[in-house]
Formats: C-alpha cells, structure tokens, sequence
C-alpha cells in the first residue's frame, strides 16, 4: 500500500516542493513501511525512505519502485542524506508537520537543512480522512479479527472473573486470531466501574446483575478497529434495560443519519435528540464518534463541534453512551465506513441486550 503519488498531487495543489515526514504513521501512510528513527521525503518526481541498518533489509523488499530507500548511519547522517536529496531535487519550498513535531525538533530541521519549513500538516491530515478501498479491507479485516475475540471472551464472562481477567483474554485472543497487537489498550469495566467511560480494568470481581462494558479494537496491516458492547451477567433490572435500549437508540439514529458530505455535528445530532428525548442528556458527555484509520483518534470526527463536511472514504466510530455515577454506564460502539448516499456498518457483533 503506497500513497506517494497521492502525496506528490497534493503538493502541486499546495505549492510545495516536497514535504518531510516524520511522524511514523505518516510515514506508513506514505510508503506503506512501518519503522522507527528515520524519515520519508517526498518530492514532486520521487520519495525516499531513509532508514537504518535495522530496518534496510525489510525497507528494500517492502517498498517499490516508487520509494528509494536509503541508508543512514554514522558515515552517513540522516540530515545530511536528506540536505542532498533537497538540492538534487532543487526544493526550495519544504513542507513539514508541525502538529506532530515539537517546536525545538522543527527548529533543528530547519538549521540542518538550511532552509524554513512550511506548515504542511493538513495537506497529509485530509489525505488520511478519506480511506482506499485498501486501507477499508484492512480495516474490516482488523475488526473481523475483535469480533471473533469478542465471541471467545463472552464465553468466559461470568461472577467470580475480574475486570484483568477479562481485558487480558481480549488481548490473548486479539493475538490468536492473527491480530498485530491492541489498537488501544482495552477498556473491561463492570459494575459501579461502567458509568466511568474510560475506566481502567482493575481487580473488581464481576457479580449477577453487573453490567460489563468492553471497549477494545486491534490492529490489522496497521490499521485499526475499535468497538464497544456492554452486556449483563445473570439478569439486567428494568432501569438498565431502559438505559441500554435507549443508547441502542441512539446509535441506531446517528447511523441512520451518518453520510458523507455532511458535517460531524449534524451526525452526533441525531443520536444526542434522542438521549435527550428521554431525559439522559446530562449523562452523555462525549461526542457520537470520531475517526480512525492507523490511528485510533483521527480527524474529522462526529461531534458537536464538528463542523467540517466528513469526506466520502471517512471510517468514523459510533459509539453513544449513557453514564449513572455511582450505578453503571452502557456504551455500543461500532465503526461506518461513510459513502455519498449513506454508511457501510462493518461491525457485525450482535447488539440487542445480551444477559449472559
């Protein structure tokens, strides 16, 4: 997966010359390589991976002929590889992200290099938005993958398991079944713990009539996925029956109204007036969802301050909530892939209420 030639359209647009990329998820984004301590350049004519003696093996097989990889060490710095690369590809116009590096590292790249970096943040920030059909198959991959964990771990739920007990069998079978890692590090709450959002997993003993809310995603060629289910243990009381249709509700409202070409704020909308309708408003306290890709939070998203259109390609998660302090919370989240007439929901993992 290689996005160089997307980068080099949108330099024209930008009238850059070329734009240096370190942050390792840009870095991926352009060259389809994973790696730390390097750099990726890309001019309007070529990219270049630079990279160490760990990584040159594995760079040269995985990138093609798009991307020249090179070699960096004592004998030959990385600054200095890239000051030449600049001058024979005659850059006068270096574009950098400067919301992903600090101000002393931006500074340092422009002494190295002789020359003003220029804010070039966004111009990888809305190539990112839109997802490829490829970056959407990994990302259905990566959540076919939590769903089947998901499936092995509500077989292990029960009184007397801890809140540990059940994040680390996520991760175990995240793992098995061919998973990279957690995209985040999992959320397993139960009882009082649930009204907490992002409460993390503890010693506290899952007991009949808890809830247990479960918050997880893993990685898949890089990418993400995240989902939510909350379910019962032994029995579920009429107020958490409520509380859970209405949040299901809401979910179900802003994926009805979740698009592409449409602002975030007009998504989280719909599922808020719901929430609302029923007199928990107080109780939802984040936005209706927000965006991932090789980052489990990316922009835009969909929440009440979202005013950007969401571009058609946009993965965004949609996860409502409702939070009792002092009695449990109830979250379901899933993921949309957005299209111009509507939205492809690629989590499958049954939502009504389940009391195990």
């Amino acid at each position: 997966m290689k996005n160089v030639q997307r980068i080099q359209s949108k330099l024209v647009e930008a009238d850059l010359d070329a734009i240096l990329i370190i942050n390792e998820k840009n870095q991926r984004y352009a060259c389809g390589f994973p790696f730390t301590d390097g750099a990726v350049l890309v001019t309007r004519n070529q990219a270049y991976l630079f990279t160490d003696s760990r990584y040159i093996e594995a760079a040269g097989r995985s990138c093609g002929d798009d991307v020249r990889v090179c070699l960096f060490g004592s004998g030959a710095p990385l600054n200095g590889l890239l000051k030449k690369a600049l001058e024979e590809n005659n850059v006068t116009k270096l574009g950098a992200e400067e919301e992903a590096l600090s101000y002393a590292r931006y500074l340092r790249y422009e002494e190295s290099l002789g020359m003003k970096l220029l804010p070039a943040h966004k111009l990888l920030a809305e190539l990112r938005a839109a997802k490829t059909p490829h970056e959407q198959q990994c990302m259905r991959e990566a959540q076919a993958i939590a769903e089947k964990a998901l499936e092995d771990v509500l077989k292990i739920i029960r009184p007397g398991v801890t809140e540990r007990d059940i994040a680390a069998e996520l991760t175990y079978r995240i793992l098995k079944h061919g998973g990279e890692g957690n995209s985040f590090e999992p959320i397993a709450v139960t009882g009082k713990n649930t009204s907490m959002p992002h409460g993390v997993p503890g010693d506290t003993i899952v007991q009949a009539g808890d809830f247990v809310t479960m918050d997880f995603g893993c990685l898949h060629n890089g990418y993400c996925s995240d989902m939510t289910r909350t379910v019962a243990v032994g029995f579920a009381t009429d107020e958490m029956k409520a509380v859970y249709g209405t949040v299901l509700r809401a979910q179900l409202a802003g994926i009805s109204a979740a698009k592409a070409g449409i602002a975030g704020c007009e998504i989280d909308a719909a599922a808020r007036k719901v929430i609302d309708d029923a007199g928990y408003g107080e109780y939802f306290g984040h936005s209706f969802g927000h965006s991932l890709g090789l980052d489990i939070h990316e922009a835009p998203g969909a929440s009440p301050s979202e005013k950007r259109l969401l571009p058609a390609g946009a993965v965004i998660s949609a996860e409502p909530g409702i939070y009792l302090p002092g009695k449990f919370g109830v979250r379901i989240e899933d993921v949309l892939i957005l299209g111009e007439n509507g939205c492809e929901n690629i989590t499958h993992a049954p939502k009504e209420l389940i009391v195990l």
